[in-house]
């Protein structure tokens, strides 16, 4: 039956040794879609895109590239299709970076695996798109882990593939580099319509660049869908076991534990203002308050898990004066009330207020 899918897992057990360790994997990606799949180490996703690539024997179910059962492709056809990065070490013997790129060629070379003209400017196309040019001539093994990974990228690009398969592409590199790589695989697929299947670490990363997310837990997909539908507080933390802690779906960060016991500090912020302060005291193992928050503040978001009491307002509707009681009474608990230089308008008299009532007890920096 015709489908929209260029690339589609249908009922399909991964596992070693003939015994399945996740099952029933049924997925679909259009071409020029990019999926990542997320989960703890240990949990399969390695498993699962070594399989898919013909790395390790699938024990049932079928893989599909453009509706062809990959077990009817010869090593050519499929070579010429989809390449693959994955995190096994590569250790070519006396290999410069351009050579090892250049390798990416061979599926399309002739018995003697001579490269044309048209292969050089490929090559060298592939090293200009991971900014890596300036290793043409450098032995492979000599550059660095973050280097490597670029080199490997570029190979799998002058691969000319329509799918690329990825195991962690983002492992060793910085932040800039990180940024990069997913701005080059976005670019693949968008302007190139190559579909990318890939596995991150960087939850926050994956679903900013995701059309689709796969969850992977222990034997069993966990979740699959639009990362809209995946990235809540709620399944991450479950995803990941999360107990120390939490996940932000709205920030699409982690933050540490919220410091125990009764508050020593209330926090008058808003507007990203408050988050500086709030992460330095939890830093500093130090429990605090925060308020009035709107709950569409970001200030709100951070410290609804930091804060050990936070006095909230509903978005959008003025400040009551329950809040503002509510408020002054944990003013009159604590050690000290923070300013932390949000500044006071029509929405937010009531910090004003709270300022005032504060007289002689106001601060403006963290006391640690």
């Amino acid at each position: 039956m015709k489908t929209d899918f260029y690339f589609s897992t249908e009922s399909l057990a991964v596992g070693y040794n003939g015994k399945a360790l996740i099952s029933d994997i049924s997925l679909g990606l259009k071409k020029g879609e990019i999926l990542t799949l997320i989960g703890p180490n240990g949990s399969g996703k390695s498993t699962i895109l070594k399989s898919i690539t013909r790395h390790l024997a699938t024990i049932s179910g079928v893989v599909y590239i453009d509706e062809k059962n990959m077990r009817t492709m010869n090593g050519r056809d499929i070579a010429t299709r989809m390449a693959v990065v994955l995190t096994d070490r590569v250790r070519p013997e006396l290999m410069t970076c351009g050579e090892l790129v250049a390798s990416g060629r061979y599926p399309y070379t002739n018995s003697f695996g001579k490269l044309t003209a048209r292969d050089h400017e490929i090559v060298m196309e592939s090293l200009r798109r991971v900014h890596a040019e300036d290793l043409y001539d450098r032995d492979f093994a000599a550059i660095s882990d973050g280097q490597r990974q670029r080199i490997m990228l570029a190979r799998a690009i002058a691969q000319e593939p329509e799918i690329i398969v990825l195991d962690e592409p983002t492992s060793f590199l910085d932040i800039k580099h990180k940024i990069e790589l997913l701005e080059i695989l976005n670019d693949m697929a968008k302007n190139q319509n190559i579909t990318v299947v890939m596995s991150l670490h960087e939850i926050d990363l994956a679903c900013k660049v995701s059309d689709k997310i796969v969850c992977v837990k222990g034997d069993h997909i966990a979740a699959y869908g639009k990362p809209d539908e995946i990235f809540s507080d709620e399944r991450i933390n479950q995803l990941y076991e999360i107990e120390r802690g939490s996940y932000n779906a709205l920030l699409g960060s982690v933050e540490l534990s919220r410091p125990s016991g009764a508050p020593r500090y209330f926090l008058i912020g808003g507007g990203g203002h408050g988050i500086p302060y709030y992460r330095a005291l939890q830093k500093a193992n130090i429990p605090f308050a925060a308020g009035i928050l709107f709950e569409n503040d970001v200030d709100f978001a951070v410290a609804s898990v930091l804060a050990s009491e936070v006095v909230a307002a509903k978005a959008f509707e003025a400040i009551s004066d329950a809040a503002i009681a509510q408020a002054k009474q944990i003013i009159d608990r604590v050690e000290a009330v923070i300013d932390c230089g949000c500044p006071i308008g029509e929405f937010n008299r009531a910090s004003g207020v709270l300022m005032e009532y504060a007289r002689g007890k106001i601060i403006t920096e963290v006391p640690v």
